[in-house]
């Protein structure tokens, strides 16, 4: 066989498998792909059941992202990608005519839900549940964002500071 013969049987061969593919392409569905909705970061999500700090603590970062996006009316990717700089936040601000007093509001709103929905999901103890309500509502904005940016540092602080006397204080709550 002659090297062009050679290169007509490849691009032939070419052509069908690109053709084959579409075909499968297009019986898969392909011809109807619209991407995933975002969902409602106003509806409640059930926690799934965590097995240790680092899963408790991406869905607290999770739960805190919705509270505030419900607040601002944002989407929970949305408001993620603009607490990721300073500069996000600000063209985030400037975008949907916000000032970081809102932000602020809104991002320890989502923290305080954090809190709500992992004490409900028994994740973190009531005896820590109400003082650290307490802090996140006192707390600026830069350290808001980091403590959703980092929750696993925040609830391994909160879970050593009782320690072993957690289970015997819990023993004496209704």
């Amino acid at each position: 066989m002659s090297a062009a013969r050679r290169a007509q049987v490849l691009l032939g061969g070419s052509i069908v498998a690109a053709l084959v593919l579409v075909g499968v392409y297009l019986a898969a569905g392909g011809a109807s792909y619209a991407p995933a909705k975002t969902q409602d970061p106003c509806k409640a999500r059930a926690w799934r059941s965590p097995e240790g700090l680092a899963q408790i603590a991406e869905q607290f970062s999770l739960s805190a992202l919705d509270g505030a996006a419900c607040k601002l009316g944002v989407s929970r990717e949305a408001l993620a990608q603009a607490l990721a700089s300073p500069e996000a936040r600000e063209r985030f601000a400037q975008r949907y005519h916000l000032s970081d007093a809102q932000i602020a509001r809104a991002v320890r709103a989502g923290l305080l839900r954090a809190v709500d929905d992992a004490e409900r999901a028994g994740s973190l103890s009531p005896l820590i549940a109400g003082p650290l309500r307490e802090t996140l509502r006192g707390i600026d904005l830069e350290e808001a964002i980091e403590l959703i940016d980092d929750a696993e540092s925040l609830l391994g602080k909160v879970e050593g500071i009782l320690g072993p006397a957690q289970e015997l204080l819990e023993g004496f709550l209704p």
